[in-house]
Parts: structure tokens; C-alpha cells; sequence
């Protein structure tokens, strides 16, 4: 289909929502990474298999003589990740969202649900005996509120028709043909919209100097580098629905007079860039990206560029020069990427999220775009909510949602009943709150007064079974082996943090140790080069403050309260459990078991190397890491 003009969008926008209409029953099979892993693709296959052999079925829009029509689609992430694969069954109104579905439920949902409208119990969300029947009635979604997500789930994430017909390229028609360049600039700025990347810089205020830069070639790069561990928002948005964030991206490039966008994708992410392609490639075929989009005068291309796998590239500077083919490091500031940025070219630089929302902010206006959040950061944050929490998964809410709520009311609480002890969030650039931070507004401008930052949204949940101090080490393991190695204070102020913490953990540390983590965080956070060098330090500045008791013990008494450092567990056999059997001592690869068979045995703490292989072996569970 070719769209040149506004009217032909609107007829194909009624044309799509016809075809969606017309389907008796929608069967919509999650193509999340997370679901892809656990063998959604060939659950999709098979039910399109189905539906094809099907009789009285048909799969194809239009004119048939058959009793019902079935479309089987691709969607984005359907958020409640750890039940995958997700599939929802639509008829109407009424949809059906099942959890961990199997290639061998296919059949009988197919049958019962799809040709009957019967709903299968056994393959429903429960909680607490309760089964949870449509994807809004399981508290996990129905507590978010969902403006970057909002179609993810719901429309095959492959289609440009079904964009169209969820309302997609309604923001950039209103844009093109009822505000100047300069209106579209000040309705981001009025949204007060904050980089959702991390830094929290006002995006309205980026997209206003790009602009007023005397430089008439300029640029649109989106950051889709989402490098810390445990993070997977821009990814689900990017293979969830394509269209929404080029869409946002093209409102950016018609603000800002820019004619050229690049994305830059991490290596990591292959389903995003293969939807990314396949988008941009739909929409040049169908006149929507390239010369004179829509008829008018605004023309746009997109480039895609993967990165090699570089956390640091995840900062502007190192970015950009990513993309120009040279090595990924920052530089030093001023010049900044809007006045000099892609091959020193006035550059606007946001994130994936950061676009994704813009469309919506121009279609619904910048004041209901203020009504939600709070004042200082206004809109939604997508956040994605793993580690020793019940319900693991890609959420969005409003900015100032308390970490009580996101982590009890909507993540379920924790798992097994366990204790809460601290929630990591910012990734390997952020720092830990504990309970006393619970009904902490989580939004930029708070987070940021308890030494953590929002970051790009990741949140790992941490337990009474977490140790803290190996929190922090394998943290610093992270940025210190990511560090570019450009400025001293990066490069060698977290070589020696990384140093001390090991030191710590493997029983060898000494009470100075502390002083000098907090002295060495506090030069590398004022001296580092960028961003990414200042912020590596605060889990370990963080933890320390949070945990400082965890620290002195590891020193103090050699011991990990957790037991979970290696060095530090002492492995001891029950004399009340213990059958003498002799299956310890076999398996111990340096001999520190000794005994005599049907009696207790013994383990010498100084041979043991605490691999604990007697305690895997042991049948009686006689072996227990002392405290």
C-alpha cells in the first residue's frame, strides 16, 4: 500500500480497523524475547497450522463463505514475563489471557476456547486460589498505567496496518498539517517530558537548541544501547511496537528541521533490530519514510546501527562516535551533542522510551500529558522488575509510584514469603534503597536525594538471602571491566574499588578498607570524564552507607551473614542427621572429610575449599553452612 496523502491514511487507518473487526476471534501469541526463549515462535506456528486445516475456518480478510474468521498474530511483550509463553484468545470484548502455554495446549485451545468460547482454568493467571481470567483483572497489569506500552499485547508487532488502526501516525498527520515546526518543539517542552535514559534532562529543552542551532543540517539519534544487567525496557519497546518509536522519532526530525535519524541498537538485541528492518523497510515502501511523507514537504529517512556490545556507548558522545565508525568513548564537554554532535552536527539525542511517548504527547496535548506523575517529572516510567520477587516482568507507571506499591501491590511481593531487603535500581550506574525507602516517590528529582537514580528503569529486588557486599563487588565488576579506559579516575579508581571489595569478600579485608571505598567513590564520582564514570560508583557508596554492619562483619568476624560469599562459609556436619555413609567424603575433590562409616564424619575447615560438593551430596541433609 502506498500512503501520500492524509486522506489516504484515514482510509486505511477504517480499511485496518475493518479487518480487525471482522476477525471473530483474535489469537495473540506474545513474540517478547522472553517468550521466544520459552518457544513462543513455534506455539505461534502451530496455531496458524491449526487455523489453516481448521474446517469452516479461514485466516484471510475478506468476502467467505466460512462460519469464522481467525487472525493469528505476533504481538509485543504481554508483561507478565516469568509465565510465558502468554497467549490471549479475543472475541469481542472478552479476552482470555493464558499463562505457560505449551505446543500441546494449542489443540484444545484452539477447540475449546477459539471455536467455543470456553475458558480453560488450568492455563489462567492464579493468586492466592483465585484465577484471574482477562489480562486486566490480574493485578499485576491492571495496577499499571500504560502509555508507552499501551500496545504491546494487543496488536501484531509486525504489522504497519495494525499500527495505523490503533490510531499509529495520527501524532505525526496532526503535526505536519496543523502545527508549525516550532509548536510541536514547545508542546514537548510544555509536557515537561524528562530523557527517560537516565539523566532525567528535560527533552523539550534539547529539542528547542537543536533547533535554534544556525547549523541547518541536523540529527535524530535514539539510544537503544540498554546495557545494565537486568534491564529490557527499550528492547520490548523496540520489537513490541517498532512503528510507535519511529513515529516519535519522526515528530523529532520535523521539529528540529532534520531529515536523518539513526538508531543505535546493541548487539544483544537481534529480535529488535530484525523488527526495526523489517519496519522501516514496510514504511519506505509505503511512502512513509523517505521524500515528502504525506504529501507535504517533510522528508525523513532512518538508519539502523547495532553496537558492539560496549556499556559505554550507552553515553551520548561515545555514541555518536560509535556511529561514525570510530571507537566508542565520550569526550569531554562543552561542545554538547545538540550544538555538536553526530559528525559534529547539531544532534537531538533521547532514548527509546523517551520517543515512544512523544507521539502521545502531541495527539492528547501537553497539559494531560502533566496530568500524570508528579510535577517534576511528569508521565509514566516503564520499569522492569526482576530478581527474589514473585511476579517478574516489564511494567509502566506513573512517575511517584512508591517502590511499596511497584514491589508489593503489582510485583506480588517476594518470593517464598521472603523478608524485603533493598531493591538495586539504575543498574550498575545506580544504588540501593531499602525499606525505610519504600514509600519513596520514585521519580528523578527523590530518588536522586537517597544517592541512587532512576536510570533506565531496571529494578532488582534483593531479599534477606542477598549479600550486600557481593552486590556491590560484582557490580563494580561490571563497570570496571566496561570502562573505556579514557579518564584515570574511571579506569583505575574502580580497578582499585574492584580490588578492595574482592579483598573483603575472600575474608582478607581490614577496617581501612571501608574508608577507602568511600574516598575512592567520591573522587571517581567528582572527576570521572562522563556520566557513566561519575555514576559507577554508588552502588558501592550505596550499599556502604545502607550496610555498613555487613561490611564490618565480613571484616571483623570473617563472616557473611548471607552465605553467600565463597571464602567466608564454613561448611559443618550434624551429628543428629549424619548416617555415616560416607558419600561427603567421596565427593570431597581435596579429602577434608574423615570419618568412619555408620558414624558421624568430620570436615576440616582447614583443607575444606567450600566448594560445597558435600552438602550437594549429602542424602540426609546433614550439612549446613554455619552462620
Amino acid at each position: 500500500m502506498t500512503i501520500d496523502s492524509r486522506e489516504k491514511l484515514i482510509e486505511i487507518r477504517e480499511e485496518e480497523q475493518k479487518k480487525i473487526e471482522s476477525c471473530d476471534c483474535r489469537i495473540l501469541v506474545c513474540s517478547g524475547t522472553g517468550c521466544i526463549a520459552t518457544g513462543s515462535q513455534k506455539i505461534y506456528e502451530r496455531f496458524l497450522e491449526i487455523a489453516k486445516d481448521a474446517p469452516g475456518v479461514t485466516i484471510e480478510f475478506g468476502p467467505h463463505d466460512k462460519d469464522l474468521h481467525v487472525g493469528v498474530k505476533k504481538t509485543g511483550c504481554q508483561g507478565v514475563c516469568e509465565l510465558g509463553p502468554l497467549v490471549r484468545i479475543q472475541r469481542g470484548d472478552r479476552v482470555v489471557q493464558y499463562t505457560k502455554v505449551q505446543l500441546t495446549d494449542c489443540e484444545e485451545i484452539f477447540e475449546r476456547t477459539v471455536l467455543e468460547g470456553e475458558v480453560l482454568e488450568h492455563l489462567l493467571y492464579k493468586k492466592g486460589g483465585k484465577a484471574y481470567e482477562g489480562p486486566n483483572d490480574i493485578p499485576f497489569i491492571a495496577k499499571q498505567t500504560r502509555i508507552v506500552l499501551k500496545n504491546c499485547g494487543k496488536f501484531d508487532a509486525e504489522s504497519l496496518g495494525e499500527y495505523i488502526a490503533s490510531g499509529g501516525y495520527a501524532a505525526l498527520t496532526k503535526a505536519l498539517f496543523e502545527m508549525t515546526p516550532d509548536q510541536v518543539v514547545d508542546c514537548v517542552d510544555k509536557s515537561g517530558i524528562r530523557g527517560r535514559g537516565g539523566g532525567g534532562f528535560p527533552a523539550g529543552k534539547k529539542w528547542k537548541q537543536v533547533a535554534r542551532q544556525p547549523e541547518k543540517i541536523r540529527y535524530v539519534v535514539c539510544n537503544g544501547d540498554e546495557g545494565d544487567p537486568g534491564a529490557f525496557m527499550d528492547g520490548s519497546v523496540m520489537e513490541g511496537d517498532p512503528f510507535r518509536l519511529i513515529e516519535g522519532m519522526m515528530l523529532a526530525g520535523y521539529a528540529v528541521s532534520a531529515h536523518d535519524g539513526y538508531i543505535y541498537v546493541r548487539a544483544e538485541y537481534p529480535q529488535s533490530v530484525a523488527r526495526l528492518r523489517h519496519a522501516i523497510a514496510v514504511l519506505e515502501e509505503a511512502g512513509l519514510l523517505g521524500d515528502h511523507i504525506l504529501g507535504t514537504d517533510f522528508s525523513f529517512r532512518l538508519h539502523i546501527n547495532r553496537g558492539a556490545g560496549a556499556f559505554v556507548c550507552g553515553e551520548g558522545s561515545a555514541l555518536t562516535a560509535s556511529i561514525e565508525g570510530n571507537r566508542g568513548m565520550p569526550r569531554v564537554k562543552p561542545p554538547r551533542t545538540v550544538e555538536k554532535g553526530l559528525w559534529e552536527k547539531p544532534t537531538v539525542l533521547n532514548n527509546v522510551e523517551t520517543f515512544a511517548n512523544v507521539p502521545e504527547i502531541i495527539l492528547n496535548g501537553w497539559e494531560w500529558y502533566r496530568s500524570i506523575g508528579t510535577e517534576g517529572s511528569p508521565g509514566t516510567k516503564t520499569f522492569s522488575l526482576t530478581g527474589s520477587i514473585e511476579n517478574t516482568g516489564l511494567i509502566e507507571v506513573p512517575m511517584g509510584t512508591t517502590l511499596r506499591e511497584i514491589i508489593f501491590d503489582i510485583g506480588g511481593g517476594l518470593k517464598d514469603g521472603a523478608k524485603f531487603k533493598a531493591v538495586q535500581i539504575g543498574g550498575p550506574s545506580g544504588g540501593c534503597l531499602t525499606e525505610k525507602h519504600l514509600d519513596v516517590p520514585l521519580d528523578f528529582d527523590s530518588v536522586k536525594k537517597y544517592g541512587a537514580i532512576v536510570g533506565s528503569g531496571g529494578l532488582v529486588v534483593m531479599d534477606e538471602h542477598t549479600c550486600m557486599v557481593e552486590v556491590a563487588r560484582f557490580f563494580m565488576s561490571f563497570t570496571q571491566r566496561e570502562s573505556c579506559g579514557k579518564c584515570v579516575p574511571c579506569r583505575e579508581g574502580t580497578k582499585r574499588m574492584l580490588e578492595i571489595l574482592e579483598k573483603i569478600v575472600a575474608g582478607n579485608g581490614e577496617m581501612k578498607d571501608i574508608d577507602e571505598l568511600q574516598e575512592l567513590g567520591n573522587m571517581i564520582k567528582s572527576m570521572a570524564l562522563c556520566g557513566l564514570g561519575k555514576s559507577a560508583p554508588l552502588p558501592v557508596l550505596s550499599t556502604i552507607r545502607e550496610f555498613r554492619d555487613e561490611y564490618e562483619e565480613h571484616i571483623r568476624d570473617k563472616k557473611c551473614r548471607a552465605k553467600v560469599c565463597q571464602a567466608l562459609r564454613r561448611f559443618v556436619i550434624n551429628p543428629e542427621f549424619c548416617k555415616g555413609c560416607g558419600k561427603c567424603a567421596k565427593n570431597c575433590p581435596v579429602g577434608a572429610i574423615t570419618g568412619v562409616r555408620k558414624e558421624c564424619y568430620h570436615i576440616d575447615p582447614n583443607i575444606c575449599i567450600k566448594c560445597g560438593s558435600c552438602k550437594e551430596n549429602c542424602a540426609f541433609e546433614a550439612i549446613y553452612i554455619e552462620a
